[in-house]
């Protein structure tokens, strides 16, 4: 219960803190939200409420206004259910306002009817050569799909394929490739060794 009356107590303040700021703006007092608030008893609170909410209905005519409609006439503002009658008027009147409307209903049903009538509906031969077409469809569909399968089997296979070309053609290529240049290289290094060689010994000799 105290949990509830806190509730409805703190419903209330935002209700009418907000109503202060649409007419009086933050003025930077005001606290933002409930952990905010002082801790206070229940009745100084509802008191405070209270005070502020005359505040507002003494200083702005509007809403003392409509408090006095709300007041004398509380049904003005909720709505009624969509299934039930306006009780403001009568028989009469409910009366003249759906026969008011009756000329609506035979122009509704005529313009469905010219619709009806417009739109052309196909010749029952056409449907049966539609309806004769569906095996073949059906077949092509089922051929369009094996054609789908064969095609994917095509390009794993072609994929394959290129694999196995670079991994032995490529690749193997290139490995010789390297393999001579690693031969040039030695044999470079083995003549750049003799040449150096052959120079010591002229110069030893001289």
């Amino acid at each position: 219960m105290e949990q509830t009356n806190q509730a409805t107590l703190e419903l209330l303040e935002s209700r009418v803190r907000r109503v202060e700021h649409l007419l009086y703006g933050d003025d930077g007092n005001t606290p933002k939200d409930a952990d905010s608030l002082p801790a206070k008893p229940a009745v100084d609170t509802l008191a405070d409420l209270e005070r502020r909410f005359a505040s507002l209905v003494s200083n702005v005519r509007v809403y003392a206004e409509l408090l006095k409609i709300y007041k004398s006439h509380p049904s003005l503002f909720q709505a009624p259910p969509a299934d039930v009658p306006p009780t403001q008027l009568d028989r009469d009147a409910l009366r003249a306002v759906v026969l008011s409307y009756a000329s609506a209903f035979p122009a509704t049903a005529s313009a469905l009817n010219a619709a009806l009538v417009d739109t052309p509906v196909p010749e029952a031969a056409l449907s049966a050569q539609l309806v004769g077409l569906v095996p073949q469809m059906e077949a092509l569909a089922q051929s369009q799909k094996q054609l789908d399968a064969e095609v994917a089997g095509l390009r794993g296979r072609s994929e394959r394929l290129v694999r196995q070309y670079y991994e032995r053609q490529a690749l193997g290529a290139s490995n010789v490739v390297a393999s001579v240049e690693a031969r040039v290289e030695r044999a470079e290094g083995q003549i750049r060794r003799l040449e150096t060689a052959a120079r010591k010994a002229e110069q030893e000799s001289v």
